[in-house]
């Protein structure tokens, strides 16, 4: 049987055992259901691990009526990572992300921003001014 002591206030200056404990806050058997604990059980460990990991995904993402433009593709050969990917950003630019990761470098990226292309609107027609009339 467990027992636990519980006591609330202000502490004093003195040691806690050196106070005795009032008559009120006497000691109070821990619930049944604590004392019931089994023991944990071992589970086996699974070692699933690939001694030479290979994948290549992609996908691409071009919706007109949202304008979504999205693509991203990846590599893995052993323990290099190679890939890409690209979004539309808010303002209308293409950024594209090609990466690089590797054991010994870590992760590397290099961030592109295209520059927008900009379609020039075609030179309004010179207007010719009418003539003007005045009052003598």
């Amino acid at each position: 049987m467990t027992l636990v002591a519980v006591r609330a206030g202000i502490l004093p200056a003195a040691p806690l055992a050196a106070i005795p404990a009032p008559a009120a806050y006497a000691a109070v058997p821990a619930p049944a259901a604590y004392a019931a604990v089994p023991a944990p059980v071992a589970v086996p460990k699974l070692d699933y691990a690939d001694a030479y990991p290979q994948y290549q995904f992609a996908y691409t993402v071009q919706d007109a009526l949202t304008g979504d433009s999205k693509a991203q593709e990846e590599t893995r050969d052993g323990g290099i990572v190679k890939g890409s990917y690209s979004l539309i950003e808010p303002d209308g630019v293409r950024r594209t992300v090609n990466y690089y990761a590797d054991p010994v470098n870590g992760f590397n990226a290099i961030v592109q921003r295209d520059v927008p292309v900009v379609k020039a609107l075609p030179a309004a027609p010179l207007l010719k001014a009418a003539p003007v009339a005045y009052a003598v």
